[in-house]
């Protein structure tokens, strides 16, 4: 690959989706028979607008996840010779999301999210785990580990991350005195608190690991050091009721990194953390779909002001074209993870050839209002006959290729509803940061949060 990627997730899918992805074939069993995108609601109001992506999204997660777990699926076309079976914990983490979105919301009635839940929840309490954390990838039809690489058949902790993310806002969500929500709540506490974080320490309080394998030990040795998507992992790792980490391994592992801070200017915009010119998109996302970054503090950064300044290096980046790509511009940018006309990349301003991510706009609403709405109205209005779909916008598309994606993956249609959201009402910010464990994390980790005030005078 041109591209040196970090250790986070998207290693592994770089390494071999690029040639795989390349023989993948379209399939969607139940999806409509017929979507016309060129029949799509017109003339719509900003609001409208948002509340149309939102709903049309979630249909990725409500239709489209899995009949037998309930899990959602990796994605909607059929890759890496393993079939429709294929289920996600993390991108299930971002559609538990995306479920409460809908009932309050009223897509779907509430008793019908949260029984969806309640089966979810049942099933991964059966699914194979590893000292309490589970592997990136499950069947969905069995709850077997269906590996996402030759050694990473073992627990995955940042995955896993996600997947608690999620489930500890539904806990909060569904707090009805009924059969159903009360046993929701309970399984949740129960896989919750048997969540082993500590193990991944390997026993040293400076060192926090990504993988274990019972077949491979720590054979894939990926340490989480350096600021990217990992930062949910140490939270909920230090919020652990029963197997909480040591408070010193987030400065001895975690900042630890010669790309954890940084400082420098990037078209005009100063950068606290992380990658010269900020990385990937989803270092703004994935751990802040439920983490709350309004006035978010530690001593290393405000996390607002690294996610607005991450979102706008990646915007005027798009708006300066460098590369003079085909479709960029101030109503057409964003660079994250997403399939390309070539296989599967991480996109950033470092790693640019051309392919714009429709998640890596819409998920940072929050942090680019103005931006974000421009984006979303040229992608439906100007775009939509090539990229709208039944569950939402597609994955990604490269102008310059004239190529246009067919496939949806859930680590990118999940944050678009659940930020959209967190713009519109902060929901998920609310549930999140309201979790007592949570607090207690973020206080063990000494971090500093509004929401941590607002909570302790009530």
């Amino acid at each position: 690959m041109k591209y040196i990627i970090f250790q986070f997730s998207i290693f592994a899918l770089v390494l071999f989706s690029t040639t795989d992805i390349l023989a993948q074939k379209k399939k969607n069993t139940t999806s409509p028979a017929v979507f016309n995108p060129a029949n799509r609601p017109k003339n719509l109001s900003d609001t409208a607008l948002l509340e149309l992506v939102q709903k049309q999204t979630f249909r990725y997660f409500w239709e489209f996840g899995h009949p037998v777990s309930g899990m959602a699926r990796e994605r909607s076309n059929v890759a890496f010779d393993y079939g429709d079976e294929v289920v996600t914990t993390g991108g299930t983490g971002f559609g538990i999301m995306a479920m409460i979105v809908a009932a309050e919301r009223g897509w779907v009635p509430r008793d019908s999210v949260s029984n969806r839940l309640l089966k979810m929840v049942k099933f991964l309490s059966k699914a194979d785990h590893y000292h309490g954390i589970f592997p990136h990838w499950l069947n969905g039809g069995t709850g077997k580990i269906i590996p996402f690489g030759r050694k990473d058949d073992g627990g995955d902790l940042v995955e896993s991350s996600f997947l608690f993310q999620g489930l500890l806002c539904a806990k909060q969500y569904f707090n009805g005195n009924n059969n159903v929500e009360r046993d929701l709540r309970n399984r949740i506490t129960w896989i919750w608190d048997e969540a082993e974080w500590d193990w991944y320490t390997r026993g040293n309080p400076d060192q926090l690991f990504w993988h274990w394998s019972p077949n491979h030990g720590w054979a894939m040795n990926f340490e989480l050091r350096g600021y990217n998507e990992t930062l949910i992992t140490y939270i909920l790792a230090a919020s652990s009721p029963r197997y909480p980490i040591n408070a010193q391994v987030y400065d001895k592992c975690w900042a630890q990194s010669d790309h954890f801070k940084n400082g420098k200017e990037f078209y005009g915009v100063k950068l606290p953390l992380g990658f010269d010119f900020g990385g990937p998109m989803f270092f703004a996302h994935y751990s802040f779909l439920g983490l709350d970054p309004r006035n978010l503090k530690d001593k290393y950064a405000n996390y607002w002001e690294q996610n607005v300044n991450h979102t706008l290096i990646n915007y005027k980046h798009c708006v300066a074209n460098p590369g003079k790509f085909k479709g960029y511009g101030d109503n057409s940018w964003g660079l994250t993870a997403s399939d390309t006309f070539d296989g599967y990349n991480a996109f950033s301003p470092t790693n640019d050839f051309g392919t714009i991510t429709p998640t890596a706009a819409l998920s940072s609403f929050p942090y680019t209002p103005e931006q974000s709405m421009k984006a979303m109205r040229h992608f439906y209005d100007d775009l939509g006959d090539k990229i709208w779909s039944e569950y939402g916008f597609t994955d990604a598309f490269n102008e310059s290729q004239n190529w246009y994606a067919k496939s949806h993956l859930a680590i990118d249609q999940g944050p678009i509803i659940v930020m959209i959201e967190n713009y519109r009402t902060g929901l998920l910010w609310k549930l999140f940061m309201s979790n007592p464990d949570v607090q207690n994390g973020l206080k063990k980790l000494n971090f500093e949060s509004p929401a941590l005030k607002s909570i302790s005078k009530n």
